[in-house]
C-alpha cells in the first residue's frame, strides 16, 4: 500500500470532534421526553406549554452538548440552526391544526349532494341542502373581479417600470402602497355608497367591483417585481434593432416575465376569494341559484359560511355546512396556488448549458 493511500485512512489532526449526524433528533427525542415528564410532574395540561417547554430544553440541551463537543463556535451555529426549526415548527402548528379541523369537521356533509345543490326551501336547522350556489356566485365574483383588476394592475405595473418618472409615478407608486393597506370593509363601503347615490339593489357585481379594488394593489406590486427581474440587456438588444419600446415590451419584457406575472395574479385571486365583508355589504346573500350576477342578490363561499355559521346555535347541520363550505373554499384556493406554482414553473426561463 502506498504511503499516499496510508495517509488518507489517517484522521486528519485538524478537524475537530464532531456530533454524530443523528444528534439532533436525539436530542430532540430526549427534550420532548424530559418537558412531557415535568410538564406532568407540575400538573400542566396544556400542550401548547408542553411544545413550549420542549423547544427551550431542546435549544439549552444543544448548545451545552455542542459545547462541550465541537466548541462555543460551532456550539453557535447549532443553537442559531435550531432557532430556525424551531420557529418553524411553532409556524407550522396552527397550519395543521387548522387543515386537520377543519378537514375532519367538513367531510361529514362534504359529498356530491351538498356541492350539487343549494338550500333552496331547506331551513338552516334541518339537514340537507348544498353549496351549489355560493360555488356559483363566488366564481362569478371572483372572476369577474379578476377581468376588471387584473389588466388595469398590470398595465399600471408596466406604466411605473418602463415609463414612470417625475411626480405622477411618485403619486400612482403612493396610492398603490395606500390601497394594499386599505381594509375590505372600507372597500365595500365605498361601492355601498355608489349604490346608495343611484338607488341599487344588492347584485353580485357590486361585489365584484369592491373585490377588484382589493385585488389591484397586489396584481400591481407582484408583477412590477416581476418586471423588474427582466434583465435590461433584453430591452437594449431590442431597441438597438430599431423595435420600438411599445413592441419591445410587448414581445420581449412581457413574455420573458409572464410566469411571475400570472403568479401573483393567482395569489391575488386566492387573496380576494376568502372576503366576506364586502361581500356581506353588497351582495347580501341568496338561498337559491341566481346565475346572473348583474340582477338580484348573490352568495358566495365566505358569505355562505359566515351565515351558516351564525345559524348553528343549537342547529348541528348547519354547523356542519359551515365546515363543508370552509373545506371547500380551502380546496378551491389550494388549486388556485397549485395552478400559480405550475405556471411559474411551465414559464420558468430554460437554463442553457
Amino acid at each position: 500500500m502506498s504511503n499516499a493511500a496510508i495517509a488518507d485512512k489517517r484522521p486528519s489532526a485538524l478537524r475537530g470532534a464532531s456530533l454524530p449526524k443523528w444528534s439532533p433528533w436525539a436530542i430532540a427525542a430526549g427534550s420532548v421526553a424530559v418537558a412531557i415528564g415535568i410538564c406532568l410532574a407540575a400538573g400542566f395540561d396544556s400542550k401548547i406549554q408542553w411544545g413550549l417547554l420542549s423547544g427551550l430544553i431542546f435549544l439549552v440541551a444543544t448548545y451545552g452538548i455542542a459545547a462541550r463537543v465541537e466548541g462555543r463556535r460551532q456550539a453557535k451555529d447549532r443553537i442559531a440552526t435550531g432557532l430556525v426549526w424551531v420557529a418553524f415548527l411553532f409556524a407550522l402548528v396552527p397550519l395543521v391544526s387548522l387543515v386537520w379541523t377543519t378537514v375532519s369537521r367538513g367531510v361529514k356533509v362534504l359529498d356530491v349532494y351538498f356541492l350539487t345543490h343549494s338550500m333552496g326551501i331547506v331551513a338552516d336547522a334541518q339537514p340537507g341542502g348544498g353549496v351549489y350556489h355560493a360555488i356559483i356566485g363566488s366564481l362569478e365574483q371572483v372572476g369577474l373581479a379578476t377581468i376588471i383588476a387584473a389588466p388595469i394592475g398590470i398595465l399600471t405595473a408596466v406604466y411605473l417600470v418602463e415609463y414612470g418618472r417625475g411626480k405622477l409615478a411618485r403619486a400612482v407608486t403612493f396610492f398603490v402602497d395606500v390601497m394594499t393597506g386599505v381594509p375590505s370593509i372600507v372597500a365595500g363601503l365605498f361601492i355601498l355608497s355608489l349604490m346608495l347615490i343611484f338607488e341599487m339593489e344588492p347584485f353580485g357585481f357590486a361585489g365584484s367591483l369592491a373585490l377588484a379594488i382589493l385585488m389591484m394593489p397586489v396584481v400591481v406590486r407582484s408583477t412590477e417585481e416581476m418586471l423588474k427581474l427582466v434583465p435590461n440587456e433584453l430591452r437594449e438588444a431590442s431597441l438597438a434593432l430599431g423595435i420600438p419600446k411599445w413592441r419591445t415590451i410587448l414581445k420581449v419584457v412581457l413574455p420573458t416575465s409572464i410566469g411571475g406575472i400570472t403568479t401573483g395574479v393567482m395569489l391575488a385571486i386566492a387573496r380576494i376569494a376568502g372576503e366576506t365583508a364586502p361581500v356581506l355589504l353588497l351582495v347580501f346573500g341568496n338561498r337559491y341559484i341566481n346565475n346572473n350576477p348583474f340582477e338580484g342578490a348573490q352568495q358566495s363561499l365566505p358569505l355562505y359560511i359566515y351565515q351558516q355559521y351564525a345559524q348553528s346555535a343549537g342547529a348541528n347541520a348547519a354547523y356542519d355546512r359551515a365546515w363543508a363550505a370552509s373545506l371547500t373554499l380551502i380546496a378551491f384556493v389550494m388549486i388556485l396556488n397549485l395552478v400559480a406554482r405550475g405556471i411559474a414553473r411551465w414559464k420558468a426561463p430554460k437554463s442553457g448549458r
